[in-house]
C-alpha cells in the first residue's frame, strides 16, 4: 500500500524514529498517518483533509493529554 503514498515528517521531528509522518496518496485526497518507526509496517490512519486540519487545530490548541 505504501507505494501509492508519500511520506513526510516534520522538520521539528528529533530523528530518532519516533515520530508520526504525514503521507498524500496519488489517487485520493485523504491524508494518512503512520508511525515513522515502523516505517511500511505501520498501520495508516486515514482521514479527510478536513478531519486532519481540525485534528491539527485541536492538537496546536493544546487539547489532547500527553501519554507517557
Amino acid at each position: 500500500m505504501s507505494e501509492t503514498w508519500t511520506w513526510r515528517t516534520s522538520t521539528r521531528s528529533a530523528g530518532n524514529g519516533a515520530c508520526v509522518e504525514i503521507g498524500t496518496h496519488r489517487d485520493t485526497p485523504m491524508i494518512g498517518v503512520r508511525d515513522s518507526k515502523l516505517s511500511d509496517d505501520s498501520p495508516i490512519l486515514i482521514i479527510t483533509p478536513d478531519r486532519f486540519a481540525a485534528l491539527t487545530k485541536d492538537m496546536k490548541a493544546g487539547r489532547f493529554t500527553v501519554l507517557d
